[in-house]
Parts: structure tokens; sequence; C-alpha cells
């Protein structure tokens, strides 16, 4: 099969042929449909996950059509329409069995812990705990957003971070993952303020709900402190700026990684009754709440793609996100 191939940390990779990936039993191997190309990626392809081994393929937001069905997976066929979510849980352990699989200890991630969707075919570990049906009437260009940055922010805004309508939510970064955030919150009748350097990607987050669009050095004082601020990039500035807008009691929701840490000002945490609230992707069993809020016209991921490329163009695209972040979401078709 093609696939994009990474040889060394920071070096542009590049599309070759390589060995299709093995059905192993409680597995299926799916022929990737849809792929997205998202910042993990790109600190994947910087050397910022110690879980790669190089040579090695990104990609973890993926949908597809089932190619191959390993022993003991029932329920699922070949040609079935599925995505997953990126983090693939055990199923087994105490933390799959209380539901939370989003934070299981022997997850596997397509794209770090092996050879990911920047291909022709990926494998899905654990299966049956983690394939997601796809509705007949959703494209596989919407649905590979699922697997990441749309279904990330369903569960970062709604069910971490409790948003309810009438609140003010500040989200920083309008990324994919933040312009997500901006559809979501705004559709739970949240009043929205969106906060990029991007005019662009300030532009579609008014398209979808933002209230108020504000450039960084924002003065969020203007529009009054959010009850919920999101950190939807990964830096350390942005956490020390979304702490010190929130009002009293407020709670901040950290999604962006920050692979270099962040120093807390803990004495307005514990002062101001803050709360910090981690949130890591969402697991398999919770989609459907998402799923129906898509088919009720509620919410309408498939708007946030802007962009559709090939496998060939992927690298440029991936090395590019070293100097900017696209308006959007883009979408690879391997």
């Amino acid at each position: 099969m093609r696939a994009v191939v990474v040889s060394e940390y920071g070096v542009l990779p590049e599309v070759r042929e390589v060995a299709e990936p093995s059905v192993d039993a409680g597995s299926v191997v799916l022929k990737v449909e849809a792929t997205g190309l998202c910042r993990s990626d790109w600190h994947g392809w910087m050397g910022h996950d110690s879980d790669i081994v190089l040579p090695h393929v990104p990609g973890h937001e993926l949908a597809g059509t089932i190619a191959a069905v390993g022993a003991g997976v029932s329920g699922w066929a070949v040609g079935d329409r599925v995505t997953t979510p990126f983090i693939c849980a055990c199923g087994r352990c105490e933390q799959c069995l209380e539901g939370n699989q989003q934070v299981c200890p022997n997850q596997l991630q397509p794209g770090f812990n092996y050879w990911g969707s920047f291909a022709e075919y990926v494998a899905v570990p654990y299966a049956e705990v983690n394939l997601v049906r796809l509705p007949d009437d959703m494209t596989f260009a919407t649905a590979a957003g699922l697997g990441c940055r749309f279904a990330t922010s369903f569960r970062a805004v709604h069910q971490v971070g409790k948003v309810t309508a009438g609140e003010r939510v500040a989200v920083f970064g309008c990324g994919g993952v933040g312009l997500s955030a901006v559809m979501i919150a705004s559709a739970l009748g949240a009043e929205v303020i969106a906060i990029d350097t991007n005019p662009d990607a300030l532009a579609l987050a008014r398209t979808y709900g933002a209230a108020h669009t504000l450039q960084p050095p924002a003065d969020l004082t203007e529009v009054g402190r959010p009850h919920v601020t999101i950190d939807a990039l990964g830096s350390s500035d942005i956490v020390q700026q979304a702490l010190q807008a929130l009002r009293p009691r407020g709670r901040h929701v950290q999604i962006g990684l920050l692979p270099a840490g962040v120093n807390l000002d803990v004495g307005r945490l514990i002062g101001q009754e803050l709360s910090w609230l981690g949130s890591h992707g969402m697991p398999a069993h919770a989609y459907p709440e998402m799923l129906n809020l898509v088919a009720s016209g509620n919410l309408n991921p498939a708007d946030l793609v802007t962009r559709t490329i090939t496998l060939d163009e992927t690298p440029a695209a991936l090395a590019a996100l070293t100097h900017t972040t696209p308006a959007g979401v883009t979408v690879i078709t391997p």
C-alpha cells in the first residue's frame, strides 16, 4: 500500500510503498476513505511524542470501510462504514469497565503507538470496543474529523466543561479543535468568544456561531469575563491569559497539548476557586449523543471541512503547520 512515511523527525516525509497491516485477533483492518490532518500529527512528526518509533506512518483521525475482520470480532463485517476514536481502548481494565475508555492505561493510538491512517489501510485494535458505525448519509470526509477534533471538542465542551445555555465561553485558538468547540458551545446556547491571530479563522468562527471574535492580545473584559475558557491550541501564554480572564469559580478546559509544560498561577487558582480540567478524546460509547445532534441538524461538522488533499500533497501540508494553521479542517483522501 502507499503511505506517508516519516524517517527522520522534522524532515519532510515521503510517500512510498509499504506492507499492508495484518489483521490480528480482536482487530479489523480498514480501507482508509478519509483521514484528517491535525496539529497532533505535526507534534509527532517533530518528535514530541515518546511513543513514536521511526520509521513511522502518522494519522489518527480516520473513517473507512472494513477490509478484513480478525478472529474473535463479532458484530462487524467487511464493507461496514465506520470511524473510531483516536484512543483505541482495551475494554478490559478498570477505567474501561467504568466507561472511561479515553483514559485507558492500555490504549493504543494509530499514528502514535503504531502506524496510522496516512495510508491506504490502517488497523484498529480492540475493534469491538472502538468501532463506531457511521450513518448512511454521513460522508467519510465529515466522519474523519469526528475521531479526534470534533469528538474531542464535544466531550470537552459538553461533558467536561459542562457548558450550559447563557454562559460565556472563550475559545483560544480556532483551528479544527477550536472551531469545533465554537460550533458546539454555540449550539448549546453559550455566548462564544473566539480568539485567534488568523482573520480567516475568525471569519469561520463567526459563521459557526461566535458572538465575538478577537485577535490577541485580547482584552476579554471588553465583552465580559467568561465562565469557561478553552485552550484549543496548546500554549503556556494562552493558559495564563485564560486563567487571568476567568470570572471567580470559572472553569478552564485544556485540550491543546503542552509539550514544554506550563507554570500555573496557583495562588489565583486557589483564591478564585478556579477549576483546571483536562480533556482527552471521547470513548466510542459516547458517540451516539453527538451523532444524534448531527442527524438533527443542531451540529454540522461537515461545514468545518475546508480543504481536501491527496496523499501526495500530505508531506508538504504537514510541514506547513510549522508556520501556520490553515482555517478549517484539512482532510486527506488516500
